[in-house]
């Protein structure tokens, strides 16, 4: 019987609760470069990486992705065997399955990519190393998005790769909980978290983000996603490179360029 790919990875702790991703999966479903990644597979196939002890954000995910196209497979990987058999006692193949992987994707060629929560866990010298592993084994124009949220969601940023590399980096929240939005330092990914300190991009573009905050306070009168929405378009209007469509503002997103957040952008 021939034998898989070797499991790369550690297990991680699986945290995990409902809607959870529900932010980074709303982002899916909008994305461009996702929208055709998907469109343009023969096989729409995306990856759930490292679900955690429950499916549930698997389940979820499967389901919101039907809106992009009805026949896309999600895949839940996890290194660890309980877990995998608590996915296959809710799973519903072809269109959502479970098994056994890391970061080799267990040598699946996915269209997508969702590694949420993984790498915060592991050393920033695994960023690289691992980013490479899961981008070897994208399809051609497939996209990586790895990222870190809190426990319910409010709280979330990723990093969206393609096989060329970082592309942006998206912070998303819910503007009514913030005390100011550098609160998100917490939960940026692996790749960043350690470098949030002065004199580096990431540190600069949080600070921006509190300075126009506060200067946007009189918005708060029409709501917190408002402010948020203004916040964002005072920063670009400083020349910081704001990617995405308007109306994402007012979800509580902000996406730049990864270039103008990090000093290395080599991940392959």
């Amino acid at each position: 019987m021939a034998r898989g790919p070797e499991l790369i990875g550690a297990p991680t702790r699986g945290t995990t609760n409902p809607n959870r991703l529900r932010r980074v999966d709303r982002w899916l479903v909008a994305d461009p470069g996702v929208r055709r990644a998907l469109s343009a597979s023969d096989d729409p196939l995306v990856v759930d990486l490292g679900y955690g002890a429950s499916p549930v954000t698997t389940v979820e995910l499967a389901r919101r992705l039907t809106l992009l196209r009805r026949d896309v497979r999600v895949l839940g990987l996890e290194l660890d065997a309980d877990r995998v058999a608590a996915g296959r006692a809710v799973a519903d193949p072809p269109r959502l399955d479970f098994g056994r992987g890391g970061f080799e994707l267990a040598g699946t060629r996915p269209a997508v990519v969702r590694a949420f929560n993984v790498l915060r866990q592991y050393d920033e010298a695994d960023v690289a190393p691992s980013w490479r592993a899961m981008l070897t084994r994208l399809a051609p124009d497939g996209v990586l998005v790895e990222g870190t949220c809190d426990e319910l969601g409010r709280l979330c940023c990723w990093v969206t790769l393609t096989r060329q590399g970082p592309r942006t980096l998206t912070l998303s929240c819910r503007p009514d909980t913030l005390d100011r939005p550098s609160t998100l330092a917490q939960r940026l990914p692996k790749a960043l978290i350690h470098r949030n300190v002065p004199g580096e991009p990431i540190h600069a573009l949080l600070s921006a983000v509190d300075h126009w905050w506060a200067v946007a306070a009189p918005y708060t009168v029409f709501g917190a996603r408002a402010r948020w929405a203004e916040t964002v378009r005072l920063l670009a209007g400083q020349g910081w490179r704001v990617l995405g469509h308007p109306d994402r503002r007012r979800l509580g997103e902000l996406t730049v360029a990864w270039d103008t957040v990090a000093r290395d952008t080599t991940a392959a």
